[in-house]
């Protein structure tokens, strides 16, 4: 085994095991303040923010962001893309992924503490429940006792609220799919489809389960990112560690005392770090796969440092070769492979993003009739040209066809097709048999705007042998 691999730690006590993460042992999460909470909160009313708006901006006449799938199109801002130009999509998706990597094998799970949107609806959550019920202690001792009807009023609001940031959440995302502003009038007046309502309903209670319910059982057991996390984390991935050798041996004291002369470390073992731990963790048991790099117990550790008068960091992001008193190597072979890969789906992708052509032709030939001779004595070939407008204004398309001598063209050469728009063009060519040199002839059809696109797409012309 790699000498960089992290050793694993059985921590659980045994008295706990096959206990440690039954649903009905709630995690009371205590409130945190610091930096990193700060920047978690920050970051995290930013996303939501960019996320409910997005579906709301408009450009030109229609919403700037939407997957429109019954009609099978993506529109973005001014472009419109096709299932024929969904290679972008994967590209995206390869670059996400890459992109997730390399950052997990530098600072470790940090998408899951800052920006995953099972952390931004869970701590959101969480502070609606601190507003309406208490702190975390108040709240474990008034979940003990009998329910009062000022409890179960104040629970009352607190589920509505939560069910209504859910609603919310659900509106917002079934608008990057149905056009919002018709989906919100519809769903008020009851006039909205079946599967509009269906889906808007499906991922409000998914929200309201997975954040208000679920939380940390989604991150440890349905989560796949957990599981697969160790394969890219090594000994120079930031985590968030607990310096041993700093704060052992635990135990409290005043703050007046000199912990060196009562044989302890820093750490006064106030537990404040699993308090105020989402996943119901405790850091200095060293690393686990349930800790999401929240940054919380770093605030709270901090925070108790500065009121004894202690150095801060006693937890902190760092790694495990830091820890061991080892240097931590920043560039690797591992971190550089996966800044590479990402690198070269970001030009990938930028070439395709250059290369979408603002119009699309697509050449379909009769199959029912492959040729028939018409009154001219010409032998005749039916097509239909499919022109797709991508862009989000009207265009004026030219049709012509290179490859035949003396053709004669029977149907529309200029063809006007709003924005986003496909339409069907029937045609038919007429050659005379002398001019048709073989019994299949390679011919090309191109389209063309005003301006200065032009595209080709091959197809046959067939004769009587």
């Amino acid at each position: 085994m790699s000498q960089d691999k992290i050793d694993v730690k059985e921590i659980t006590p045994k008295d706990q095991q096959g206990d440690r993460f039954n649903p009905s042992h709630r995690i009371y999460v205590r409130e945190s303040k610091g930096t990193y909470q700060r920047l978690r909160r920050y970051g995290g009313w930013f996303l939501l923010l960019l996320f409910a708006l997005i579906p709301w901006l408009s450009y030109g006449e229609r919403q700037a962001i939407l997957f429109d799938l019954s009609q099978q199109q993506f529109n973005f801002f001014g472009t419109t893309l096709y299932p024929q130009d969904l290679t972008l999509l994967a590209l995206l998706f390869m670059i996400a992924a890459f992109g997730l990597f390399f950052l997990t094998t530098f600072l470790g799970r940090v998408w899951c503490g800052y920006l995953c949107p099972q952390t931004v609806w869970t701590f959101m959550y969480i502070w609606f429940e601190e507003k309406l019920e208490g702190g975390a202690n108040k709240r474990r001792k008034q979940d003990s006792n009998k329910l009062t009807a000022h409890l179960a009023l104040r629970k009352t609001i607190k589920h509505l609220a939560w069910f209504a940031i859910a609603l919310a959440t659900g509106f917002t995302f079934v608008g990057y799919f149905v056009p919002i502003r018709d989906l919100v009038i519809d769903f008020f007046t009851l006039e909205a489809s079946f599967w509009a309502l269906f889906w808007v309903w499906f991922f409000a209670l998914c929200t309201y389960g997975n954040a208000g319910w679920m939380r940390s059982i989604m991150c440890i057991h349905m989560c796949p990112y957990a599981r697969f996390q160790s394969a890219m984390f090594d000994k120079d991935t930031f985590i968030v560690g607990y310096n041993s050798k700093r704060g052992e041996q635990r135990g409290p004291r005043s703050r007046k005392s000199d912990p060196k002369a009562l044989g302890l470390g820093d750490c006064i073992d106030c537990d404040l770090c699993v308090q105020v731990c989402p996943t119901g963790i405790d850091i200095r048991n060293g690393l686990q796969y349930e800790c999401i790099n929240c940054g919380a117990c770093i605030d709270a550790c901090d925070t108790t440092m500065e009121k004894m008068g202690y150095e801060k960091g006693l937890i902190s992001y760092t790694t495990e070769h830091r820890l061991a008193g080892n240097k931590t190597k920043v560039i690797r072979p591992k971190l550089l492979g996966y800044a590479g890969a990402l690198l070269l789906m970001l030009g990938l992708f930028f070439v395709q993003v250059t290369s979408v052509d603002p119009a699309g032709l697509t050449v379909i030939r009769d199959r029912n009739q492959l040729f028939r001779t018409n009154n001219n004595h010409e032998i005749e070939n039916t097509y239909t040209l499919k022109i797709i407008n991508k862009t989000q204004q009207p265009q004026t398309y030219h049709l012509q066809v290179s490859g035949l001598v003396d053709v004669s063209w029977y149907g529309r050469q200029q063809v006007n097709v709003k924005p986003g728009e496909m339409v069907n063009v029937p045609l038919s060519l007429g050659v005379a048999p002398e001019n048709l040199p073989s019994t299949v002839t390679t011919i090309q059809f191109i389209l063309s705007d005003s301006q200065s696109f032009s595209t080709e797409v091959e197809s046959r012309f067939i004769k009587p042998l």
